[in-house]
């Protein structure tokens, strides 16, 4: 790899605001800079830079299992009640 070129790449904690969980993992926004500065005490006792995410995989709907199906068949029916059955000409 060329020198200069790669942005930092170390510990970050990312942290999802809505469910109150939070991560420590590796990224390249861990830049000082990237986080605006935002810092949190880790439960190792060190302090790492801190990204606040709106969604994570524990609040997301797809995970957590709160996603909703839309009932397709309903609509169809509540189509033909409103339109009627057209048959074919």
């Amino acid at each position: 790899m060329r020198n200069g070129i790669h942005p930092s790449y170390g510990p970050v904690v990312f942290r999802d605001r809505a469910a109150g969980h939070a991560f420590l993992t590796r990224s390249t926004l861990a830049g000082e800079a990237r986080t605006g500065g935002k810092t949190v005490e880790w439960e190792d006792g060190r302090t790492y830079p801190v990204v606040d995410v709106e969604i994570s995989n524990v609040s997301h709907p797809f995970y957590t299992g709160t996603a909703r199906v839309l009932d397709t068949a309903g609509r169809v029916e509540r189509f033909e009640r409103r339109f009627g059955k057209r048959g074919r000409a």
